[in-house]
């Protein structure tokens, strides 16, 4: 069982930045890959971004340049720098984690960008 912790969602201004954290109590080398999935009003969930074990990651064209994800081993959480929000980015985050072959989710936590 692997619980997740999200934290740092809210509301900001086009052009924005905030930064959201995924905390895995216990160690998340047993992790082999983490990402971010986003679901806003009447769409499907659809994955933002990922991180593996070795620190590959991959970003949705609609994310790069301006997301970032990453991964503190020592303090057993993922992050998500966000720059250069845009109103479409406004969605519930959620935080997903694969340990053995099975995925696990984080609550989630609202992001809006608005003016």
């Amino acid at each position: 069982q692997v619980q997740l912790v999200e934290s740092g969602g809210g509301s900001v201004q086009p052009g924005g930045s905030l930064r959201l954290s995924c905390a895995a109590p216990g160690s998340i080398f047993s992790i082999t890959r983490m990402a971010w999935y986003r679901q806003a009003p009447g769409k499907q969930r659809e994955l933002v971004t990922s991180i593996t074990s070795d620190g590959t990651t991959y970003y949705v064209d609609s994310v790069k340049g301006r997301f970032t994800i990453s991964r503190d081993n020592a303090k057993n959480t993922v992050y998500l720098q966000m720059n250069g929000l845009k109103p479409e980015d406004t969605a519930v985050y959620y935080c997903f984690a694969v340990r053995g072959g099975l995925g696990y989710w984080g609550q989630g936590t609202q992001v809006t960008v608005s003016s």
